[in-house]
């Protein structure tokens, strides 16, 4: 698609920290310091969760006040001065938000029934608006001034790398002129339980392509970007995306990765590269049995037996649904504005359903 888009700006937070500065030096270190023990989340069982260090502010309006909210409260104060400077920018109208999620107010409608279902009388008052998928696009909207679309992607693990596809075909259309993209979810007990329920939790911490490996550990986290037409400072842009959906089955990855590799290769395609252009691959990598294998042999078929620039993230961050694409861009975003990477930076995402995304940056003069 014709038409350098960049991403002019970051705000991220997860369990590697609550600023890029933090997340960069962690992600460096390889530390695993912010993957925490949980006892009560999970029934009988004790698991790491890779939360977010320290408190987050209440939102003052009750029917907004949930977790994922409180994430996106805290990536607006870590650049409110870039933010607003944006929407003054293009204009209100022609900005669009454009986020990944899964897990919005989920938890907190489940707390409330469990209130309600342990204390035999009705709590106070549950939003629940909280639990609709859109919720978390239209408080930002609210926070920032944006009249532009305001929309959430949800496809499970892939949503918030689609979430960049998806906003630069608004500004391709003309529909809006730049965009506020990325992804948020937050601590879900429900999407614990669910994963325990399939046997995908790790018994430990998570160890994505090792032989051993056992499951995932998932996480939480919030990453914004702001994308528009022209660079500023050490410009990182969207070079390509692609998105493919094989429908192979309702959890379980197509064996032969025949999806994810179709992925790769548009998102090479979109941004005009060859594989030898690609110095950085952060991997989906779950930490699962099904999931690694599928993943390396739609690697190797894709960049050669040989190629071995690429690791997992999750380790350190935990799988952070909805959120995870936005957080490994994010990651990606980071190592390519500090001279980590040689040539461009590839990030996967692949989903239940077959729904799989992959993404490419790169640093403009590279």
């Amino acid at each position: 698609m014709s038409g350098r888009l960049y991403l002019t700006h970051l705000a991220c937070a997860c369990a590697l920290g609550r600023t890029n500065d933090e997340i960069l030096a962690n992600v460096r270190l390889r530390t695993s310091a912010g993957m925490v023990s949980l006892t009560d989340d999970v029934p009988g069982r004790e698991i790491l969760f890779g939360l977010m260090p320290g408190e987050l502010l209440c939102i003052d309006e009750p029917e907004f006040d949930m977790r994922t909210n409180r994430l996106l409260l805290l990536a607006v104060q870590n650049m409110r001065a870039e933010l607003e400077s944006f929407v003054a920018r293009h204009g209100a109208q022609r900005v669009a938000v454009v986020l990944g999620a899964s897990n919005t107010g989920i938890d907190e409608a489940q707390r409330y029934v469990g209130k309600w279902l342990d204390d035999g009388a009705k709590p106070k008052a549950m939003w629940f608006s909280q639990i609709e998928l859109g919720t978390p696009a239209d408080y930002l909207r609210r926070v920032l001034g944006v009249k532009g679309p305001a929309y959430v992607v949800s496809t499970a693990c892939s949503s918030s790398t689609k979430a960049f596809a998806s906003a630069r075909r608004l500004i391709a259309a003309g529909v809006v002129d730049a965009a506020i993209v990325g992804g948020v979810d937050g601590r879900c007990r429900f999407a614990m339980n669910g994963f325990n329920a399939l046997g995908a939790l790790s018994q430990g911490l998570c160890r994505p392509l090792a032989p051993d490996r056992d499951g995932i550990n998932l996480g939480e986290g919030v990453a914004l970007f702001t994308m528009e037409k022209a660079a500023t400072g050490a410009a990182v842009y969207f070079a390509g995306a692609g998105e493919t959906s094989d429908a192979y089955h309702a959890t379980a990855p197509d064996p032969e990765g025949r999806g994810a590799e179709a992925a790769m290769r548009a998102a090479l395609a979109d941004a005009a590269l060859d594989p030898s252009d690609i110095g950085y691959i952060n991997l989906h990598g779950t930490g699962t049995q099904a999931n690694d294998a599928m993943e390396m042999k739609a690697v190797r078929r894709v960049f050669g037996e040989e190629f071995s620039a690429y690791e997992s993230t999750k380790p350190y961050t935990g799988h952070c649904l909805g959120a995870a694409g936005a957080v490994e861009a994010a990651i990606c975003w980071l190592k390519l504005r500090a001279g980590d990477v040689t040539g461009a930076a590839l990030s996967n995402s692949f989903a239940f359903g077959g729904s799989n995304a992959s993404v490419v940056l790169a640093r403009e003069g590279t």
